[in-house]
């Protein structure tokens, strides 16, 4: 940790550092209000301990003064099917509001937020994507209690003097917290100094700097594991695209009836490739 000043959200124990404590639920709810941009106001909020679902542990789960409940995920790994697994997490909360007896089946909303470190909809530049249950039909909202948001980090390059709104400035922080060496002048609000002060990893307990660290280095590891094999892929692909012209070039050449031993010189494939062609 060499040069940081501050924890990074990233990391399992930091972003629960961050928006997972009682004492400091400020900067979640902070987060949520700017998030919603006005469709919710949030005044107060209480974690859920979902320790007790065999299933399942959320990164943060609470429900809002209003009785709103709300899943954030902080997810670092591309998963080919991420989709099913925030429907899948929504099912629980779901569940936990039915009642014993005599039951109209009203529920409160659910809203899965996953912030990810990946790009997951590569067909748009779009940071922020919402979803509901649409009627195919009409293209209309069929059922407004349930939400799937996702935040693709990875895509959100706005610099500290293009930051406009709290929305903004939080993106700002997740994406940057833990390369920053300092609080930015346009982070003015309140709830970023003392963010700032909160985040600082010289002031932590000994135990939580422990904690930290390991969850860096579990952070670090998957991390560059993934630039591993996105390495490895595309060198793969440049070479199965290199043999591909290759072929492309053999074939027309031994269309023109050039001799095959210069083929094999021209492309650098085998005899028996060619001969196959």
């Amino acid at each position: 940790m060499t040069g940081q000043r501050y924890i990074s959200p990233y990391t399992d124990f930091g972003f629960k550092y961050i928006f997972g404590s009682e004492l400091n639920k400020e900067y979640l709810i902070s987060f949520l209000n700017a998030l919603f941009e006005g469709r919710h106001n949030i005044t107060d909020i209480t974690y859920q301990n979902s320790e007790h679902l065999d299933e399942v542990v959320y990164d943060v789960y609470c429900t809002t003064d209003k009785g709103d409940h709300i899943i954030v995920e902080m997810q670092n790994v591309d998963q080919d099917y991420f989709a099913d697994r925030m429907v899948y997490y929504s099912t629980f909360p779901i569940r936990e509001q039915a009642k014993r007896g005599d039951w109209d089946y009203k529920l409160n909303p659910v809203y899965t937020i996953g912030i990810l470190n990946f790009i997951f909809d590569k067909s748009s530049e779009d940071v922020h994507h919402e979803a509901k249950l649409m009627n195919v039909a009409t293209k209309e909202v069929f059922y407004d209690k349930l939400s799937f948001i996702t935040i693709e980090l990875p895509k959100f390059n706005k610099k500290e003097d293009e930051l406009v709104t709290l929305y903004d400035k939080w993106l700002f922080v997740l994406r940057n917290l833990s390369r920053l060496m300092e609080r930015p002048a346009a982070l003015q609000e309140r709830v970023f100094a003392s963010l700032f002060r909160h985040a600082e990893i010289d002031k932590m307990q000994p135990n939580e700097r422990r904690q930290y660290e390991k969850s860096l280095f579990d952070y670090n590891d998957i991390n560059n594991s993934n630039v591993k094999h996105f390495r490895e892929g595309k060198e793969e692909g440049l070479k199965e695209g290199e043999r591909k012209k290759s072929l492309e070039i053999a074939i027309k050449l031994k269309a023109a009836g050039v001799d095959e031993a210069v083929i094999v010189a021209t492309t650098g494939l085998t005899m028996e490739e060619i001969s196959r062609l």
